[in-house]
């Protein structure tokens, strides 16, 4: 499969949260994938990906998910982008991330994600280091 068939493949993974589109899992996905969250969960197999996806889309909104940039090697691809969310209650996230994709024929075999809280600062910007404990267990 070429580079530009990937990101369509890619991109079409991201709007179908932008637009809470009934999720083609299958089509993008291997039957045994393995999905990994930054925090944590894991998914394994596209079955649980797709529950999680409409579990999730009943609890809140995915308001943006912008691609920054590609790139390819041989079987694995790597996307950067920011995402923001507004949870039913109120709450809304923002970050910066990283997927790190891997392919098995045209589809993806497993997917891991990285991300980095926004805002970014410089904890050193004063004389003492500036921590949070509620940042510090968001990873």
């Amino acid at each position: 499969m070429d580079t530009k068939d990937r990101e369509c493949r890619i991109r079409r993974w991201f709007d179908m949260w932008l637009r809470r589109e009934k999720p083609a899992i299958g089509a993008i996905f291997t039957p045994d994938c393995i999905y990994t969250e930054s925090w944590g969960p894991e998914y394994r197999g596209s079955q649980a990906v797709g529950h999680w996806f409409r579990e999730w889309n009943t609890r809140g909104r995915v308001i943006a998910w912008e691609i920054r940039r590609f790139t390819h090697t041989d079987d694995r691809s790597i996307v950067e982008w920011y995402f923001e969310d507004r949870m039913n209650d109120g709450r809304t996230e923002r970050f910066d991330g990283v997927s790190v994709i891997e392919w098995r024929g045209e589809r993806i075999a497993a997917l891991k994600e990285y991300g980095c809280r926004i805002p970014h600062y410089d904890p050193y910007a004063e004389e003492a280091p500036e921590t949070s404990e509620t940042e510090k267990n968001w990873f």
